[in-house]
């Protein structure tokens, strides 16, 4: 076989595969896109004949118990009484972006009854930048079960952000995220929670109170090596820097100093894409003390003197403890050192008593404003 023919049939192989796969991937799209439309329309539909009943907690038993009989009968499983029910809840917990399916192409279709209109719609459908729903429909039954609108939003920003699977979104949800984050911003930068999600601007925003590292799979005893808890970590590393935060990449563990020839180890080295700067990252399993702020002084200011570049922001510097002790850091280390004591969890918090103290801590701020 000639080049000539062999480069031809590589260029086919190569337009065809790449054919195939962003097909499939528009199918996938716009499948999801078109089951999220339709649970949205059929609890618009619900709730529209509820409302026309006389007694409405009775009669929408019966609108749902009759409408789960009849898609049953129809069209099998998917349907039970639960999943109608969670179509109605879907349109009541997002009923405030109707106006903007409407606006949008696959909204204009009548019903889907004209598969002529569907089929030239299906172009537009992935380039519609107002269709308001990014994720999958399995992403919103767990996001329509929050209450609160604000974290509610959150969650939907960063688990389309970060690409995070339904199982990741319920762990950031269990492990109480959005209010660890949360305690630790003013009022102003919560709702940019809300509204953007966790985009680091600053230091302080990759912080959380606390870390939880309950997938290093360590018991929260009282005696354990800091070299357990930094295997654990690593171990997992995917779930340790899906904890982090955004836009952290790892360069080295167990980083080598030396200082009046001795030996000095760092835990952790990653790099923050987002602040464009090093994390410096050292586990402490036994009581923080001054000469591990000390320490880690030293780290940072090695990192801003020898390895940063003129483009690129300070070092950061976090000490992960069992316990901090925010006072001894305030009195060992200069303001605006760029090091933090943090506190870590091998279990998950108390989602309940989180969420309690961020509503105490919100009335304080706007008794305050």
């Amino acid at each position: 076989m000639s080049n000539d023919i062999t480069s031809s049939m590589s260029l086919l192989f190569e337009r065809t595969d790449k054919l195939i796969t962003n097909s499939r991937n528009a199918i996938g799209s716009i499948a999801n896109m078109l089951t999220v439309y339709t649970n949205f329309q059929i609890g618009k539909y619900i709730v529209e004949e509820e409302q026309n009943g006389d007694d409405r907690a009775s009669y929408g038993a019966k609108v749902l118990d009759s409408l789960s009989d009849y898609l049953t009968a129809k069209y099998g499983r998917g349907f039970s009484r639960s999943n109608v029910a969670g179509m109605r809840q879907f349109y009541l917990t997002y009923k405030d972006r109707d106006s903007q399916i409407v606006q949008s192409s696959i909204g204009q279709l009548p019903d889907l009854q004209n598969s002529g209109i569907v089929q030239s719609a299906i172009g537009q459908l992935t380039i519609k930048e107002n269709w308001p729903f990014k994720l999958s429909w399995t992403h919103y039954q767990v996001l329509m079960r929050i209450d609160d609108a604000n974290e509610r939003s959150f969650y939907e920003q960063e688990a389309f952000n970060s690409a995070w699977s339904v199982k990741t979104l319920k762990r950031q949800y269990n492990s109480s995220l959005y209010e660890r984050i949360a305690l630790s911003r003013d009022k102003n930068e919560v709702l940019r929670l809300a509204n953007e999600g966790n985009i680091p601007y600053k230091p302080e925003d990759i912080l959380h109170t606390p870390y939880v590292l309950e997938f290093s799979g360590l018991e929260d005893k009282p005696v354990y090596h800091e070299s357990d808890l930094e295997n654990a970590v690593l171990s997992k590393m995917q779930d340790f820097m899906l904890e982090l935060g955004k836009g952290f990449l790892f360069e080295k563990r167990q980083r080598r100093f030396v200082f009046n020839e001795k030996n000095y180890y760092l835990d952790l080295v990653l790099y923050n894409r987002y602040l464009h700067c090093y994390v410096l990252i050292d586990f402490k399993v036994d009581e923080l003390t001054h000469q591990d702020l000390g320490q880690m002084q030293m780290y940072v200011n090695y990192y801003d003197r020898y390895e940063k570049t003129e483009t690129e922001r300070p070092t950061i510097g976090i000490l992960m403890c069992k316990e901090s002790d925010q006072e001894l850091v305030e009195l060992t280390l200069p303001e605006n050192s760029n090091i933090y004591a943090q506190e870590y969890k091998l279990y998950l918090p108390d989602k309940k008593l989180l969420q309690e103290k961020l509503r105490e801590w919100i009335e304080e701020e706007e008794n305050l404003a």
